[in-house]
């Protein structure tokens, strides 16, 4: 049985929004979401999310929420590989952490029922370099450091190859996941070296330039020189996931509408400098 994912609910959300259960059967005799219902009482939202810009963006919308009665838990401000398994076990309500084609690898893989509630920002995957200050600077038989997870390293690749190192094969850009096997060409001789993500930033002296998400780079307090990047029309935005029964949860949507404000998406924009990229259209 999956534990209830509200503990309070106030009169403003009771009307009629939770009609249904948000978490499936309460756990060994306890009341129903519905019986929980009571006047005066707040929601309960458990999260795992990563530390940066995650956490910092929950925080900024945390007052928003409290004024209508939903209260934020952060269980944890990083998330590992068991985070999607908590969310599909009932012990969190969402988390904010990836992008849908990583949570549709790990649905496919692992039987989860997992869903976007919604993307709220992208982290555009970079090139940096302590060496070179620019792109043309590289020179040939350059050493790079990408990430050897499927996504990420499809990302990678595909940015090399934007930028003229590379040539892919057109089935694997296709597919969306790439290795260095399906590279048909070096247009500009160089090695590339498949690394776990976690691994890139602590050995970056040991590469020419290396690529890595942005997130990775703000919480590492890097200054290495940014030499290219994806655009902002990746599709990789960064979502809130949860069950896929809680999708029209209220607490949720409401938890989406802030992040997704303008407000909340033009302080992403202010506030990182291109390392964070608001969804939302701001006109600017």
């Amino acid at each position: 049985m999956k534990k209830t994912i509200i503990k309070k609910v106030t009169a403003a959300i009771l009307a009629g929004a939770f009609a249904f259960s948000l978490a499936g059967c309460a756990a060994d005799g306890e009341s129903s979401p519905e019986s929980q219902a009571a006047e005066g009482d707040t929601v309960v939202l458990k999260g795992i999310v990563d530390l940066v810009p995650h956490s910092e963006i929950i925080e900024h919308v945390r007052p928003q929420l409290e004024e209508q009665g939903i209260q934020i838990e952060l269980v944890a401000t990083a998330a590992d590989s068991t985070t999607n398994e908590r969310l599909a076990s009932g012990e969190i309500d969402f988390n904010y952490f990836q992008h849908l084609p990583y949570l549709e690898s790990e649905n496919e893989a692992n039987g989860y029922d997992l869903v976007s509630a919604g993307g709220i920002h992208i982290e555009p995957i970079t090139a940096y370099s302590d060496l070179y200050a620019s792109v043309d600077e590289v020179p040939d038989d350059a050493v790079v450091a990408i990430p050897n997870d499927g996504t990420n390293e499809y990302r990678a690749l595909l940015i090399l190859e934007q930028n003229g190192f590379i040539v892919l094969d057109d089935a694997a850009r296709d597919s969306l996941s790439a290795s260095v096997s399906d590279i048909t060409e070096y247009v500009k001789p160089i090695e590339i070296v498949e690394i776990d993500s976690a691994q890139i930033i602590p050995t970056k002296d040991d590469y020419d330039f290396f690529i890595t998400n942005t997130n990775k780079a703000l919480e590492a307090g890097i200054d290495s020189n940014k030499l290219f990047s994806e655009g902002e029309d990746s599709p990789y935005a960064n979502i809130i996931a949860v069950r896929a029964e809680d999708a029209d949860n209220p607490a949720v949507q409401a938890l989406v509408d802030a992040l997704l404000s303008e407000e909340t998406q033009q302080w992403i924009a202010d506030n990182y400098d291109g390392a964070v990229i608001p969804v939302v259209d701001l006109g600017n």
